[in-house]
């Protein structure tokens, strides 16, 4: 991709990249409300069925993951055209989806602007190793790069240790304004969590709430692992990388089911969000379907999509991702490979 094709796909974005109130108040009404509504039926239907609790508490895990959607746009500043309503309600969704709106949205930039950069990693982005990396690595590192790409640790145990203890942290260097939001987040959380209890008790509270964190946080976390690990995405070294590249090659179009589409906030366009993170969500669909050039771009499906739980490593030679087997392979094949260069012993 040269440098004009790289401007002209960059400058077809600019019609996408404005908020509509509208819109903005119209999603806001489609996914708040029914959550407390359906809330509130799940709280009711305890004296009923905890089967039926449990099928409500699916319904809104969907919900709360569309909710982060909301506050995740606000983070970029595009749901709204005001910079002051997208903190007000960044904050108020970051309450509601456990996350502080100033942290985040910083390290969330700062994975928009190196993403895919193999030189750049480490802030906003799930930990990946290269082979050579890997094999460099120590007995104590390889164990715990396993650990943590286990789909247990990740999906389950992930989102808990993200969620309840890393976010209520403010990060080394962070600003005032930021560690002020974390403050007001983790105090608003407190509030309305202890308001919730008092209301209607601790264990009717945790049987509510409880799976609808757990399920929502492993689907978060989900999304975000497969939109950057399928097989042939795209990585470079930071003078080779190329930020057009990097959102169109290194982020997936994941297609999905339209229900799915929608309690996702479309977020499966990810490579037009990452092309222009200023393009609201109930616009990225409009925004890929009219950009001729983004037709061809990687797209996975729900079931292609399970094939990425395989993929552990990054190897640099064939710029794809492989598993730990094929690592290995790939490693006796470069030694068996490698010139041996005869040494010359001096009299």
């Amino acid at each position: 991709m040269n440098q004009d094709q790289t401007k002209l796909l960059r400058k077809q974005m600019n019609p996408f990249e404005k908020a509509n109130t509208k819109s903005s108040v119209i999603q806001i009404l489609n996914t708040i409300v029914p959550f407390f509504l359906i809330w509130y039926l799940a709280y009711e239907s305890l004296s009923i069925s905890y089967l039926l609790t449990l099928a409500l508490c699916v319904v809104n895990a969907g919900l709360l993951v569309r909710i982060f959607i909301i506050f995740h746009d606000c983070c970029h500043y595009s749901f709204f055209k005001n910079r002051t309503a997208n903190k007000i309600l960044g904050t108020i969704t970051g309450v509601l989806t456990i996350f502080p709106f100033g942290k985040w949205g910083h390290e969330h930039s700062v994975h928009h602007a190196t993403s895919s950069n193999l030189d750049k990693r480490g802030t906003g982005d799930i930990w990946m190793l290269t082979v050579e990396e890997y094999k460099a690595a120590s007995p104590a590192m390889k164990l715990g790069y396993r650990l943590y790409r286990n789909p247990f640790v990740m999906f389950v145990l992930g989102p808990i240790y993200v969620f309840l203890f890393k976010n209520r942290f403010n990060r080394k260097g962070a600003r005032r304004n930021e560690r002020i939001n974390t403050y007001i987040t983790n105090l608003l959380i407190v509030g309305l969590y202890s308001f919730m209890c008092w209301l209607i008790g601790w264990e009717a509270f945790l049987m509510i709430q409880g799976p609808i964190f757990f399920l929502s946080g492993a689907a978060g976390v989900w999304l975000f692992y497969v939109q950057h690990t399928f097989e042939d995405s795209y990585f470079e070294e930071d003078k080779e990388w190329e930020y057009v590249k990097a959102a169109v090659e290194g982020s997936s179009f994941y297609k999905l089911p339209k229900l799915l589409q929608w309690i996702t906030g479309n977020i499966g366009y990810h490579h037009v969000h990452h092309l222009s993170p200023r393009v609201p969500n109930y616009l990225l669909e409009e925004a890929h379907n009219q950009t001729e050039s983004l037709q061809n771009v990687p797209t996975i499906t729900l079931s292609t999509s399970i094939e990425s739980l395989k993929f552990r490593l990054w190897d640099e030679e064939n710029d794809k991702f492989v598993g730990y087997k094929e690592a290995k392979q790939i490693l006796r094949t470069r030694e068996k490979n490698q010139v041996k260069v005869p040494v010359q012993v001096k009299p």
